[in-house]
């Protein structure tokens, strides 16, 4: 049997400290900026931008591999300058630290041509437009030869046998195909965002992808001309407008609905002041907001751009510069999530066509265009009703829910009785069956037809046949009521439940200090903690919600949140989790018997229910079959 390795180190030679030789030194600031074609392509489509250009062509041959060739209109790089711009940390775009904590264009380093032509063979080829010569430059990285060239005002930058200095590199890129992929995306991140500029990309001689400016548009529609061509049109009529404003932090764009999530997150774009980036709070605000509408470890999709003080963000924290660093994190959680939560929370039913079922051919909604931004809501859209808009509720529901169904609201000590609505004021149901509500009313559910197998509700609206899942949609109800009792005791502090004996556990410092500086927020979420020595906290009092919780466990994870995100969700979520199992137990059940009546009552609520189109495990409510759909399914007019 072979012996295990030791598992001490052995002691290494000591080597003198030496400076690294300065092609060391660019190979290794090449390996933060250059992972793959891709990231050339990436930075130098940056570049293309902050000269002003309105048209960039990218080139690629092998996946990128062999040729990565970008060309722009821009304003060009004068004779003089060009030896310059492949020379480390040389840029026009900053001079100070000043310029650095408020950036505006893409890039700002200038390591990135003297990074790629340390592994690549780098040619720079640029005219100005106000050149006197009335020629080009081209400057060989390489050699540092300078030669006259033909071309138009703007830049070439032709990359070359990409990792030619350091082959091992080389074997980690995949397939050619896969790393074309990965190109063309880099491109659709910087199109999303500059709908005002076109982008072609050409492989191996051949047009593979092409977004074309949108300058006859005002800003609103070209952005959703630019994303509907770089996301497809579905994306476009799947999704919601965001427009909101906290303070100088200003959200726009489009969030994907419920329906339409997807297992990955590959349509997930954010943007700080145009500049694409991964990051963790962002992503997290809008997960949170999907929250009570997604189902299961769906992933949202959207394309946001957020728009904030470029002061109040610091860009200069990765090499690729894909990721922030927010100065108030928390406020920007907030808002980001605040301004979602309202969009998917108003029932699309009322305000807008729901998802069509296989009706690929329909155009796109058109959205109304906001000045300056994105696509966004119309100011003068309508305001989506709330459940507890006491007046509009007794309008829309014929019959009250739980005149029919007293176990279908189920109560905690203490707790008030839901608001009942006034006595309907239409006249008694007919003998024959039919339906009391007004004929002449362009309900947008429609009017309730039949009951399919004690299951769905089968109704008639001006688009043709809604089909609802009697139960899930009664959940919801239910559970948006819940809800509301519950913020409606106006208590300043959840209540909480003592423990007999206090859970202690060993704290980190910073748990300690977050329980130190967060005690008013822990007091006020119900939970009492305390230290116990320097290195020990004590948790006295849970949540009376959570008192079969474990204690130590929901302690932790409250910190951990409360350190992050300035705020904990985690007892929302648990608040929640039960209230949806109460809704759940009281929604009406499968098979029941409706009379119209009590369909169309259900019908109305649902209209007047926030987050009414998903259940509370996120599955949809309702469906739309339009006429279109249902002549095809007959052949008509075929």
């Amino acid at each position: 049997m072979n012996a295990l390795p030791s598992l001490a180190p052995s002691t290494p030679e000591r080597r003198a400290i030496r400076p690294l030789p300065d092609e060391l030194i660019s190979q290794i600031a090449a390996g933060e900026v250059v992972e793959r074609p891709a990231s050339v392509v990436r930075e130098l489509v940056d570049n293309a931008l902050d000269a002003g250009a309105r048209q960039i062509t990218v080139r690629l041959a092998a996946g990128g591999v062999r040729l990565i060739a970008v060309e722009d209109d821009g304003c060009g790089i004068p004779r003089d300058e060009l030896p310059a711009a492949l020379q480390r940390h040389a840029t026009s775009k900053i001079r100070d630290l000043t310029e650095l904590e408020s950036v505006l264009t893409m890039g700002f380093r200038g390591e990135a041509l003297a990074a790629i032509a340390s592994i690549a063979e780098v040619t720079l080829l640029s005219r100005p437009a106000d050149d006197p010569s009335g020629h080009a430059w081209s400057l060989d990285a390489r050699s540092g030869e300078l030669r006259p060239a033909a071309r138009p005002p703007g830049t070439t930058v032709e990359v070359r046998e990409l990792f030619y200095a350091t082959p091992a590199r080389r074997k980690f890129l995949k397939s050619e195909a896969t790393e074309l992929a990965h190109c063309i995306e880099a491109v659709r991140r910087h199109a999303l965002a500059r709908p005002d500029v076109g982008f072609a990309i050409w492989h191996d001689g051949r047009l593979v992808q092409q977004w074309r400016a949108c300058t006859d548009l005002d800003a609103a529609l070209a952005w959703q001309r630019r994303i509907a061509d770089a996301l497809g049109s579905d994306f476009v009529a799947e999704s919601l407008p965001v427009d909101s404003s906290a303070g100088p932090l200003r959200l726009q764009g489009l969030v994907g609905l419920p329906d339409a999530a997807r297992a990955r997150t590959d349509r997930q774009f954010a943007y700080v002041n145009g500049r694409f980036v991964r990051d963790k709070v962002v992503t997290h605000a809008v997960r949170s907001a999907y929250e009570d509408v997604l189902h299961g470890q769906r992933q949202p999709a959207y394309v946001l751009f957020l728009t904030l003080d470029p002061r109040a963000v610091d860009v200069n924290v990765h090499p690729t510069k894909i990721e922030v660093r927010f100065r108030d994190s928390g406020a920007v959680h907030q808002a980001v999530q605040r301004a979602v939560e309202a969009v998917l929370a108003a029932p699309r039913s009322t305000g807008r066509a729901p998802t069509p079922l296989g009706d690929a051919d329909a155009p796109p909604e058109a959205v109304t265009p906001s000045r300056g931004g994105p696509a966004a809501a119309a100011p003068d859209a309508p305001r989506p009703p709330s459940v507890w808009d006491t007046t509009r509720y007794q309008r829309a529901a014929a019959l009250d829910w739980r005149a029919h169904e007293p176990q279908a609201w189920p109560r905690l000590p203490g707790w008030p009785d839901p608001p009942v609505p006034a006595a309907p004021t239409s006249p008694p149901a007919p003998t024959s069956g039919e339906p009391t509500l007004d004929r002449s009313q362009d309900w947008p559910l429609g009017r309730a037809l039949a009951q399919l197998h004690g299951i769905y509700i089968l109704a008639e609206n001006t688009q043709g046949l809604v089909l609802v899942d009697m139960h899930a949609a009664h959940e919801r109800i239910v559970y948006e009521r819940l809800k509301a009792q519950f913020d409606r005791l106006g208590e300043s502090t959840m209540p909480s439940q003592p423990l007999l004996v206090p859970a202690t556990f060993a704290a980190t410092p910073l748990e300690v200090a977050t329980a130190e500086r967060c005690a008013d927020v822990l007091q006020r979420l119900g939970l009492e903690m305390a230290p116990f020595s320097p290195q020990t906290l004590a948790v006295r009092a849970v949540p009376a919600l959570l008192a079969q919780a474990d204690a130590v466990a929901l302690a932790r994870t409250v910190l951990a949140e409360l350190d992050q995100h300035g705020g904990s969700r985690v007892l929302e979520r648990a608040r929640n989790e039960l209230l949806a199992t109460l809704a759940c137990h009281g929604a009406v059940r499968a098979n029941r018997r409706l009379t119209l009546d009590e369909m169309n009552a259900l019908l109305r609520q649902m209209e007047a229910t926030e987050r009414s189109d998903q259940c509370n495990h996120g599955r949809p409510t309702w469906r739309q079959l339009s006429l279109r759909e249902l002549d095809a399914l007959f052949l008509r007019g075929r």
